[in-house]
């Protein structure tokens, strides 16, 4: 019987290798990998080296070349303790089948990482039941390449059971389970679907962005309440729905999961439910962090995001969150105050003219300018109540 379950244990040693191609540049490729060190501690595996090559295309049958694979299973050797390789980039299952034979140690691609790190945050039944079915769609195609004892036995007569390979066999079960699980989704999604319809009449806000950028603490500090929130990538999956009342004006806000680039699209697809906070919400608070060397990139990636989930087109509020950090990594305590200032303005004023005024730069962990960040919100849902309920309007004034 085929199982899902977790692939990486508490401080493995790993390496990380990443492909400089057509489409990915070498600082791309750097970044990328400084992010999948992130994504590799966050699931209790410790990144101690990374290897990186330039080619004009991934090698189809072990993604590097010949000779840089050599490389890596020497370092490997002379190592002796490395017991896992990541690959920024997705393989198929013959290219992790030949990697793992020619290296003997455990492969796996930045979406089974991703996986690896859903399965082990997702708490609740929906969440756990998404992870499940976005591992066995991952699992499908490639089950030649991840299962040997699969391989065919043999040919003829009577070598081949009731009918199937042992391949063919686990092929038919996967598909089953992918069925079952498809069915279980759904009917947790209608039961959702009811408790958002439940909720009245009331403007629903969304909390979106990059992974790890602050939704969760700016949840906490918005709505008092006490959502899971720490320096780790994917810290929230499911959604949490809090009843927030500004001035007399209630509305629903909500912290989504974080967006992440290469995210696998099983993932989009199993966690549509949970995405369908986003779609419904009547407007989208995109929070940045502003400290991040990449920020600019991480807000690309989410606009790409919420425009494949076809949200693009709501009332949005930028947040450049981590103020205090960014001032800390940009500025000395030599620089001039006046520099210091023109920096600041120049940086806000551009980003003001980017968002058309809808902007708010903040830190919600020093609780810096949220008293602006709650009336931009405010007067955003207000607008809503007037655009949504103009014969009611008057009562959220």
């Amino acid at each position: 019987m085929i199982e899902t379950k977790k692939i990486i244990r508490s401080e493995e040693q790993a390496i990380l290798i990443g492909l400089i191609y057509k489409e990915q540049t070498e600082p791309m490729v750097n970044e990328y990998l400084d992010e999948l060190t992130f994504l590799a501690e966050t699931a209790g595996a410790i990144a101690v080296k990374r290897f990186t090559q330039k080619l004009p295309h991934p090698d189809s049958k072990i993604f590097v070349g010949k000779g840089k694979l050599e490389e890596i299973k020497q370092y490997i050797q002379l190592k002796g303790n490395i017991s896992l390789v990541i690959f920024d980039d997705e393989l198929t299952g013959s290219q992790i089948q030949n990697i793992e034979k020619e290296l003997n140690v455990k492969t796996i691609d930045r979406s089974d990482l991703i996986l690896d790190i859903f399965a082990s945050r997702a708490k609740t039944a929906q969440a756990k039941t998404q992870v499940e079915l976005a591992q066995y769609q991952y699992i499908l195609p490639r089950l030649k390449g991840m299962w040997k004892h699969l391989e065919r036995q043999g040919g003829g007569v009577g070598t081949r059971g009731p009918g199937e390979t042992e391949i063919e066999t686990d092929r038919r079960i996967v598909k089953d389970k992918i069925s079952l699980l498809r069915k279980r989704l759904a009917e947790i999604d209608k039961q959702s679907f009811t408790q958002r319809k439940d909720r009245g009449e009331f403007i629903r806000v969304a909390l979106v962005g990059y992974t790890n950028v602050g939704k969760s603490t700016l949840m906490n500090v918005l709505s008092k309440s006490d959502v899971f929130a720490e320096n780790k990538l994917f810290a929230t999956l499911d959604t949490t729905t809090r009843k927030v009342v500004f001035e007399q004006t209630p509305f629903l806000l909500s912290d989504t999961v974080g967006f992440i680039r290469k995210l696998p699209h099983h993932l989009i697809e199993s966690f549509k439910s949970t995405l369908d906070e986003v779609r419904e919400a009547d407007v989208l608070l995109h929070v940045v962090d502003i400290s991040h060397p990449q920020y600019e990139d991480q807000l690309l990636v989410v606009n790409k995001t919420l425009a494949e989930l076809k949200a693009d087109d709501k009332p949005v509020i930028t947040i450049f969150n981590k103020m205090d950090k960014y001032e800390e990594l940009a500025f000395d305590q030599w620089l001039n105050p006046e520099v210091k200032t023109d920096i600041l303005v120049d940086l806000k004023q551009r980003w003001q003219n980017e968002t058309k005024g809808n902007c708010v730069f903040v830190s919600a962990t020093e609780k810096t300018n949220l008293d602006d960040l709650r009336q931009t919100i405010l007067n955003s849902v207000r607008d809503m109540y007037h655009i949504r309920y103009p014969y009611r309007a008057e009562f959220f004034y």
